[in-house]
C-alpha cells in the first residue's frame, strides 16, 4: 500500500495498468473476502505439524490497518465495510493449531497504521516520522491489542516497528502477563529511538549473530524476497532446502529461534515453491529434531572437520550434538579440537548403531555409516558430553 501511494512508482504503474486508475487499494477487500472463503485452517495446521513448527505468528494487522479478526473497535478513518476481513481468520487459525499442540502467537503492527497517515514513506528514516503519536491513535492501538489479548490469549506477541508513546503499554502488558503467565513478547514494544523497557527476546530480521548470545533471540526470515506472496518469485529467489536447513541449524547453535515466513495467497493456498522448501525442512527434522528441539548452545557453536565440513553444536541433558552442515567426501572424518571421554558413545541420528571413533591428539577420528540418512545436514549425538 505504501508504494502504491507513491505516484509514478513501479507499483503504482502496475496497479493502474492492471486494475485501472479508479481502483483503490481498499477495493481489494471484497475480492479478498470472496477468495478467503476457500481457506481451510485445519489444512494449515496439518502442514505446520508436518514441517515441525512448534509455534506460529500470523499477522493480525499489518501497516495498512486491515484487520484479520472481527474487531469491535471502530477505525475512524475507514468505512464500515473496510474495517477488516469477514472471516475470523485469527480465531479459526488459533483453534486449528492448538488442536495440533502448536503454540499460537500473533503479529501486531503497533508502530504504523497508514489509515492514520496521509503521506507515503519515502525513506528509511521516514518510517520513524510516519508513526502516529496522537492521543487518538494511542487509544486505538491500545484497544485493538487489549481485544486481541483477551479474545485469543496468544502465547506470544510479536509487535512491529514501535509503539505509540500515547498508548498505555505498561497496563496492557501487565494485563497480558496476568492472563497468560507463560507469555512472551519481542523487543519492538518501544517508543521510536528508545530501547524497550522489557522484552523476552530480541528479534533480528534476516540476520543473526556470529557467536552464541546468552539472551534468547529469534531471527525472522522470508523464504524468498518478500514476507507476502509474490507471484513473480521463482526458484532463484527462494532459499534452497539445503540453505534453509543450514541457516536453521546455525541459528539454533547460537541460542536463536527461526521465525520462517510463509506467504499464502488470498484463498489460503501456498505455492508449491514454498511448500517444497518447508516440507524438506520437516523431513529433515523428523530425522534430526533431537539435535534441535529443547536444546541449548554448547560451549562453542562452531567447528569443522579436517576436510572443511562446517559443524554446529547444540546440547541437551548429557548429550552434545555435532551437526555436519554438508556431506563429507569420505566415511572417515576428523573433527578438529574435540576431545571425547573414554567410553563415549557416538551415534548418527537416523542411522543404526554406534560409530567407531578414536582420539587423534586434540581431534576425534570417526567412521560414518555406509549410507547417510537424508540429503542435507547430518547430526552426530555424543554422550556423555565432550571434555
Amino acid at each position: 500500500m505504501n508504494t502504491w501511494r507513491i505516484k509514478g512508482s513501479s507499483t503504482w504503474k502496475h496497479h493502474v495498468e492492471t486494475y485501472g486508475k479508479n481502483f483503490e487499494y481498499l477495493d481489494f477487500i471484497p475480492m479478498f473476502d470472496q477468495e478467503s472463503k476457500k481457506w481451510e485452517p485445519d489444512q494449515w495446521a496439518d502442514l505446520f505439524k508436518e514441517i515441525g513448527a512448534r509455534y506460529i505468528v500470523p499477522t493480525t494487522r499489518h501497516h495498512d490497518g486491515f484487520r484479520l479478526w472481527p474487531s469491535k473497535v471502530a477505525n475512524p478513518y475507514r468505512k464500515a465495510n473496510q474495517q477488516g476481513a469477514e472471516r475470523d481468520i485469527i480465531g479459526e487459525l488459533a483453534a486449528a493449531v492448538r488442536k495440533q499442540g502448536i503454540h499460537m502467537g500473533i503479529y501486531f503492527s503497533g508502530g504504523l497504521d497508514w489509515s492514520f497517515t496521509e503521506n507515503p514513506i519515502l525513506t528509511r528514516h521516514g518510517v520513524e516520522e510516519d508513526c502516529p503519536q496522537s492521543e487518538e491513535y494511542g487509544a486505538y492501538a491500545d484497544a485493538l491489542l487489549e481485544e486481541l489479548i483477551h479474545r485469543y490469549e496468544p502465547d506470544d506477541i510479536w509487535n512491529d516497528i514501535a509503539y505509540p508513546r500515547t498508548g498505555n503499554l505498561t497496563k496492557i502488558l501487565a494485563d497480558y502477563y496476568n492472563l497468560v503467565p507463560e507469555a512472551t513478547i519481542d523487543d519492538r514494544f518501544h517508543e521510536i529511538d528508545k530501547p524497550p523497557e522489557h522484552a523476552d527476546y530480541t528479534s533480528p530480521e534476516g540476520v543473526w549473530p556470529e557467536k552464541i548470545v546468552e539472551r534468547k533471540w529469534e531471527s525472522c526470515h522470508a523464504l524468498g524476497t518478500s514476507f507476502g506472496y509474490n507471484q513473480n518469485e521463482g526458484p532463484e529467489d527462494m532459499l534452497t532446502p539445503g540453505k534453509l536447513i543450514e541457516m536453521f541449524v546455525d541459528i539454533v547453535s547460537k541460542n536463536g529461534n527461526l521465525l520462517l515466513d510463509i506467504g499464502p495467497k488470498a484463498d489460503g493456498s501456498i505455492s508449491e515453491l514454498q511448500l517444497s522448501r518447508v516440507r524438506e525442512l520437516g523431513k529433515w527434522l523428523r530425522i534430526n529434531g533431537e539435535a534441535i528441539y529443547a536444546t541449548r548452545p554448547w560451549v562453542k557453536s562452531e567447528g569443522k572437520t579436517q576436510d572443511g565440513v562446517s559443524i554446529r553444536f547444540t546440547q541437551k541433558e548429557d548429550a552434545t550434538y555435532a551437526t555436519l552442515l554438508s556431506k563429507p567426501t569420505s566415511r572417515e572424518i576428523v573433527i578438529e579440537s574435540l576431545r571425547l571421554k573414554e567410553g563415549t558413545r557416538v551415534e548418527m541420528l537416523g542411522a543404526n548403531g554406534n560409530l567407531t571413533w578414536g582420539a587423534s591428539g586434540d581431534n576425534v577420528k570417526l567412521t560414518l555409516p555406509n549410507e547417510l540418512p537424508g540429503d542435507y545436514a547430518y547430526a552426530l549425538k555424543i554422550f556423555p558430553q565432550p571434555m
